[in-house]
C-alpha cells in the first residue's frame, strides 16, 4: 500500500471507485481491478482506523492514570 499516503486520500479513492461502479462506467474488463483496488483501499482504512483507535485509547489510559 505504499502508493496510499493518507486516509483522506484513500477514502475519496474508494468513494470514486464506488460511485463509477454504482454509475455503471466501469466495463466488465475494468471491473476486477476496480474491485482489487478497492480492497487494498479498504484494508489501508481500517489499518488507519484501528490504529488511531489503539492511539487514542492508550492516551485516555494515560490520563485516567495520571487522575488523583
Amino acid at each position: 500500500m505504499e502508493d496510499i499516503n493518507s486516509y483522506s486520500e484513500a477514502f475519496a479513492e474508494l468513494q470514486a471507485i464506488v460511485a463509477e461502479i454504482e454509475k455503471g462506467e466501469i466495463s466488465v474488463d475494468q471491473l476486477s481491478e476496480k474491485v482489487k483496488r478497492a480492497a487494498r483501499l479498504i484494508a489501508f482504512c481500517k489499518q488507519r482506523l484501528n490504529t488511531t483507535e489503539e492511539d487514542v485509547n492508550a492516551i485516555l489510559r494515560e490520563l485516567d492514570r495520571d487522575q488523583p
